[in-house]
């Protein structure tokens, strides 16, 4: 079955233009004009990924990508942007639960890659772990990667897909340290491999959330120069 994709786009052309890309790639593409619209098709078909612009009227980017969170924690979202990215907008991607930033405009072959690394990753197994069970737990973190639930002092926290799959390869791989490009080309595939920041970026959002002092970390440890990894403390 053809995967579905969601573009949300209030640019007409632009939203041809992917419609057609992606139709000959196999995918099947619902189109939005609009957030709302978005939130509709959202609900009627369960789209497998979400292209989606920042700047629209109505209903902005970020106020539909934090609802379509509300409605599904583990669809990839991709924001398209038509302003230079800088950190300050990945930060705040992230914060409404966004998992990739695209600049328009974009070419067609980036487009195809990044949907489809987003897919695959969507595809795979949140552990590379096998049947072997993997969690954490030492009364103020509490990771369980068969059950994909994190909680810091007993709640409940929300990770975006490509948030949960960083933290469970850190922790499968507890004590090892990780180099940047293992962790891109793990948690995001092949294609994001030069795209050393995400690490930085990603790592930093991550930390603000599970850690009691995100500027002294105790979980999350870096390796300067070479990566990070997950300190099991006692």
């Amino acid at each position: 079955m053809a995967k579905k994709i969601l573009v949300v786009d209030d640019e007409p052309a632009l939203v041809r233009l992917f419609d057609r890309v992606l139709t000959e790639k196999g995918y099947e593409v619902l189109k939005a004009g609009d957030g709302r619209e978005a939130l509709r098709l959202m609900y009627g078909h369960r789209p497998d990924l979400v292209l989606l612009d920042v700047a629209m009227p109505q209903m902005d980017g970020w106020k539909a990508c934090s609802l379509i969170r509300d409605i599904s924690a583990t669809i990839p979202i991709i924001m398209l942007t038509g302003e230079h990215k800088t950190e300050e907008d990945v930060v705040q991607g992230l914060d409404y639960g966004a998992d990739d930033y695209i600049l328009k405009p974009v070419g067609c072959k980036e487009l195809v890659a990044r949907v489809r690394a987003m897919l695959r990753r969507a595809e795979l197994p949140s552990s590379e772990s096998g049947e072997k069970e993997i969690s954490f737990s030492d009364g103020l973190l509490t990771v369980d990667i068969a059950t994909r639930k994190v909680m810091v002092n007993g709640e409940r926290l929300k990770l975006t897909p490509i948030e949960f799959r960083l933290l469970a390869f850190l922790l499968e791989n507890a004590g090892r340290i990780l180099t940047y490009h293992q962790i891109l080309g793990k948690v995001w595939g092949w294609e994001y491999v030069d795209d050393l920041d995400y690490v930085r970026i990603y790592i930093s959002h991550l930390r603000r959330k599970i850690e009691p002092d995100p500027a002294l970390p105790r979980y999350i440890i870096t390796e300067p120069g070479v990566g990070y990894y997950f300190q099991k403390a006692g």
